[in-house]
């Protein structure tokens, strides 16, 4: 259940993320709340690179997708 809050921004960091909403094809709210996740996840694996982070979200989704192929050890194609 989302739940309504009250985010203050600096006019330039609103008009950015408005256009990185327009261009994920995403509302506002889901932008920002696509950014929280990401940067909880950073903070939560300092260690990690966000390249690494970020394709391991992408890559959860698509095996909640059904995309997914289980890796087959020591089969050369």
């Amino acid at each position: 259940m989302k739940k309504a809050v009250s985010l203050r921004l600096s006019e330039d960091i609103f008009r950015k993320i408005k256009a990185r909403a327009k261009v994920h094809r995403r509302n506002f709210s889901n932008q920002v709340e696509e950014y929280l996740n990401i940067a909880m996840a950073v903070e939560d694996n300092p260690d990690l690179p966000y390249s690494f982070i970020k394709e391991t979200l992408i890559a959860r989704e698509e095996i909640d997708a059904g995309l997914g192929k289980p890796y087959q050890w020591g089969l050369i194609k």
